[in-house]
């Protein structure tokens, strides 16, 4: 099943990249032909491969080599010598293929005059198939209906499968869904059927992709993330103490003296930070760097939330009799302490937030304090002399 779902993928990213215009676009290029628009109903005559993609594309003629199409509603009435490949929100098709046909959607449909010479393999919601396959048949869906003559062996994975008055399968029938269905006689005598049955997590995974929600993560996958995220998280207090012992213990510090000035000078430090983004942007120049400067949002949160950890979880071990500046490994010990503590705070509903929010801005205003500090020289000591009223007894008439 995994092959469907590269095939919407890969589809939905040529629909988000196709261009959008009023008027279609037709171009030849290494005997290929691609068209392009919003709206396309084109008529062509291809000696070579075909390539559509709009958001309304109805394609008519011959194509002697492959043909592409992609697109929000895609009509396939083309004669195709080839392959053919489409996808879309509905795929529709009408014309016969040479060889075999790939198709993916919400809803995919094979009408009675259409026909495909060889394979076909198709994924969508709502899988009605009316026009017959001479060679194998593959299906996955939510809901397929099979309404066609099928020479080959067949493959059908769906929740609810149901055959019209024309489907005759020549070769093997092989399905799979929730519960044994009958298969009549006239479809395939029962020698030639299969039933395999499916859970309800294996359809999860069979439709994944084809418009089913993504799942909870199992505890398993939640207990390796949070590790990864501990190690992640001392490693990177173990590079910062190792490095700059004397300016973390600084920032740890000036959050313990003033704590209230430091959450404001966190607020007015995430403020400069996210106001500069659409400040950046406006200058059009610099619209290329907008992605580096949320890059930057991303690792200031990042430090910042480490240090107003680490700076709480200093002021209550030295509350608790510890040393000011003890060894750099009872240091992580602290640390790692503290992040364990905050993420099992994030079980608690507003208030996990609040608390992790709350570090922060900690952490944010401490760099921000340090930052003013360096931007903002210290006033000169004649000029505050200056500055002072002179005494009485110096003042003379």
């Amino acid at each position: 099943m995994r092959h469907n779902f590269l095939l919407v993928v890969s589809a939905m990213a040529a629909l988000a990249a196709a261009p959008v215009v009023s008027e279609p676009r037709l171009s030849e290029h290494g005997g290929d032909t691609f068209v392009a628009g919003e709206t396309v109903t084109q008529t062509l005559d291809a000696s070579g491969d075909v390539f559509v993609a709009g958001r309304s594309t109805t394609v008519l003629g011959h194509a002697e080599g492959d043909f592409h199409a992609s697109g929000f509603d895609v009509v396939t009435d083309i004669d195709v010598d080839e392959d053919a490949y489409a996808a879309g929100a509905t795929v529709t098709l009408k014309s016969t293929i040479g060889k075999d046909l790939s198709a993916a959607g919400f809803t995919v449909r094979t009408e009675a005059m259409s026909r495909v010479a060889g394979n076909a393999r198709l994924a969508g919601a709502t899988v009605v198939v009316d026009g017959p396959v001479d060679g194998a048949l593959s299906v996955t869906g939510r809901d397929v209906l099979l309404n066609a003559p099928v020479a080959g062996d067949t493959r059908i994975v769906a929740r609810s499968l149901r055959f019209g008055p024309e489907a005759v399968v020549s070769g093997r029938l092989t399905y799979t869904t929730e519960a044994r269905i009958d298969v009549p006689a006239r479809v395939a005598p029962a020698a030639r059927v299969a039933f395999e049955p499916l859970t309800r997590d294996g359809l999860r995974g069979a439709w994944e992709g084809i418009g089913d929600m993504p799942g909870f993560p199992t505890f398993a996958s939640v207990f390796f993330g949070f590790v990864v995220t501990l190690l992640f998280f001392v490693l990177l207090g173990a590079i910062t103490l190792g490095f700059a012992p004397k300016q973390v213990s600084w920032l740890r510090k000036s959050i313990g003296s003033a704590p209230g000035r430091t959450l404001l000078q966190g607020v007015v430090g995430l403020s400069i930070l996210f106001g500069a983004i659409p400040v950046i942007g406006l200058t059009i120049i610099g619209l290329p760097f907008v992605p580096i400067a949320l890059l930057g949002i991303v690792a200031v949160w990042t430090l910042a939330y480490a240090l107003g950890a680490y700076a709480v979880a200093m002021r209550l071990w030295t509350g608790l009799g510890g040393e000011m500046d003890p060894a750099i490994l009872t240091r992580l010990m602290v640390f790692a302490t503290a992040i364990i503590c905050v993420a099992l705070m994030n079980f608690i509903p507003f208030v996990g937030w609040v608390a992790n929010y709350t570090l922060v801005l900690l952490g944010v205003g401490a760099m921000t304090h340090a930052v003013f500090l360096a931007l903002i020289p210290d006033i000169d000591p004649a000029l505050d002399a200056d500055m002072r009223p002179a005494d009485r007894d110096d003042v003379t008439t």
